[in-house]
């Protein structure tokens, strides 16, 4: 007992720390693009129903690497494979990240560089995970693990998101070179700081390849791992319920912005809000395994699902109060305002027209219109068409003032849950993932860890297959995003029954 605590408050190896190392590098991926900035730019060049093509490119990609993982992951176990395919996986996905930057005119080709560089993300991730047991042993991995989140959280989201947020902020949000700059940081800082992980890890754990090695050998190693897997029922339980909880989890990371986008909320308030998850998620990282070792691994993934479920409850409420404000005040401006001049033909009082109707991007349009006007010569402002437009809106502001005053007054509201639910998220963001990560790799053959970790990684794709997707779908039928975040509550609560019900078999796997 004595030589495992030593173990466990021993130093970290150069393996270790490159292994960690992977996670700064490439948690700027899941900041930048997967959460909070590319997501809110390709919602505003792909218009209205932005978020629902980005519920369904999220779920082609996570598809894609689900079906392919435990292939990869048998492939991998061989001598030599798991690093090869690291590598390919990882330059895969700084590449197509880098093109997206290329292509920001074109929302079709933005949305598949999107996918491919998402499949090169969460293909890495899929290896990365493996070679834990390469890298640590049993003893060390929750310390390990919660560490590469912990790194990933305060240095490869934290400080790069913040360098663009700055020159969001300097620049504008909506010019193209800040936007390019913020998605080309990820992939120059992704490549360069994955550098000790390719130096430095190796494969320790693999089955040698044999002359009869073969495809049909590769499947029937499938097969016998899938068998192990719904044999052992703890382990099994384990997955299940992994499948279901996580499914919310990276439901929830790939969509907040989005939403929020759609239902109005201010971007820069946003993101800084997410910026606060970074932050609060480093130290509450290491804590959630300091209370993995205190009371069961079990025990704290419980906690974390049923916070998990308030998140949802606060997204659902957030939305939910806004969406007939918004309903309300967008009709009003479309017939007090937006029809009546809707015979325009002067291009410049058309534009001023558009700009003071934006209320998605801003909760106060006459400060809109007030940055259009203020754009233009003092002979322009007096031409017969502008001066309608400014007199259109005035009666608009002035005979619509409780529609307008309701919609400012949920838009402020729903704000305040935004900062609430992402400051709810980053205590158990990072405890989650790294407690489950580690958690399996306790419970599986360390020469077959890829081809286990492929199983592991199945289940949470489709999950997140599934959460975008029944985002999407029941945001089209209902017309509410609000309806499409309440389903994912009910995946919560499978997971958290699968936790509670199954305690003996669970408690069984961590003795």
């Amino acid at each position: 007992m004595q030589s495992a605590v030593s173990e466990k408050k021993k130093r970290f190896t150069k393996k270790e720390w490159s292994w960690i190392m992977y996670d700064w590098a490439n948690s700027i991926y899941a900041t930048n693009i997967m959460a909070a900035i590319f997501p809110t730019v390709f919602v505003s060049i792909a218009g209205e129903a932005g978020d629902i093509w980005w519920g369904y490119g999220t779920s082609i990609a996570t598809f894609l690497v689900a079906v392919l993982a435990p292939i990869l992951g048998a492939v991998a176990d061989y001598k030599g494979m798991k690093k090869k395919l690291f590598t390919v996986f990882m330059l895969t996905g700084v590449i197509a990240t880098f093109l997206i930057a290329l292509v920001m005119n074109n929302w079709r080709l933005m949305l598949i560089g999107y996918i491919l560089s998402r499949i090169g993300f969460s293909g890495s991730c899929l290896f990365y995970d493996s070679f834990l047991t390469d890298v640590t042993t049993d003893e060390r991995m929750d310390k390990v693990s919660s560490w590469g989140y912990a790194m990933g959280y305060i240095g490869g989201s934290t400080i790069p998101f913040v360098i663009s947020i700055v020159m969001l902020l300097l620049l504008g949000y909506s010019n193209p070179i800040a936007q390019k700059f913020s998605i080309i940081i990820v992939s120059v800082w992704w490549l360069v700081f994955s550098l000790p992980f390719l130096k430095n890890v190796e494969q320790e754990h693999y089955i040698e390849r044999t002359g009869h090695t073969s495809v049909g050998q590769i499947f029937r190693n499938i097969g016998h791992t899938a068998k192990d897997i719904f044999r052992r029922k703890g382990l099994f339980l384990f997955v299940l319920a992994y499948f279901f909880y996580i499914d919310g989890v990276g439901t929830i990371i790939s969509i907040s912005t989005a939403y929020g986008t759609v239902l109005g909320l201010g971007t820069v308030g946003m993101i800084l809000a997410l910026l606060v998850t970074q932050i609060v998620a480093m130290p509450c990282s290491i804590l959630f395994a300091n209370l993995a070792a205190k009371i069961t691994a079990r025990k704290a993934l419980i906690i974390a699902i049923i916070i998990y479920t308030l998140i949802c409850v606060v997204g659902f409420y957030m939305g939910f109060s806004l969406e007939p404000h918004q309903d309300a005040y967008q009709t009003a401006l479309n017939e007090d305002y937006t029809e009546k001049l809707s015979d325009l033909t002067e291009e410049k009082a058309i534009a001023l027209r558009d700009d003071a109707s934006a209320f998605f991007t801003d909760a106060d349009p006459q400060k809109k219109l007030d940055e259009a006007l203020a754009r233009l010569t003092e002979e322009e402002k007096a031409s017969p068409e502008i001066e309608r437009v400014v007199t259109a809106f005035a009666g608009f502001t002035e005979g619509r003032a409780d529609e307008i005053g309701a919609f400012r007054k949920a838009v402020s509201f729903s704000t305040i849950l935004f900062w609430a639910m992402a400051t709810l998220v980053g205590t158990v963001q990072g405890g989650i993932q790294a407690v489950s990560r580690s958690y399996f790799g306790k419970l599986i053959p360390k020469e077959r860890s890829n081809e286990y970790y492929g199983f592991f990684d199945i289940f949470g794709k489709f999950a997140s297959v599934l959460g975008p997707f029944l985002y999407a779908l029941i945001g089209t039928w209902t017309g509410r995003s609000s309806y499409g975040v309440l389903a994912l509550i009910t995946l919560f609560l499978i997971g958290l029954f699968i936790m509670v019900c199954g305690k003996k078999d669970l408690e069984a796997l961590e003795h």
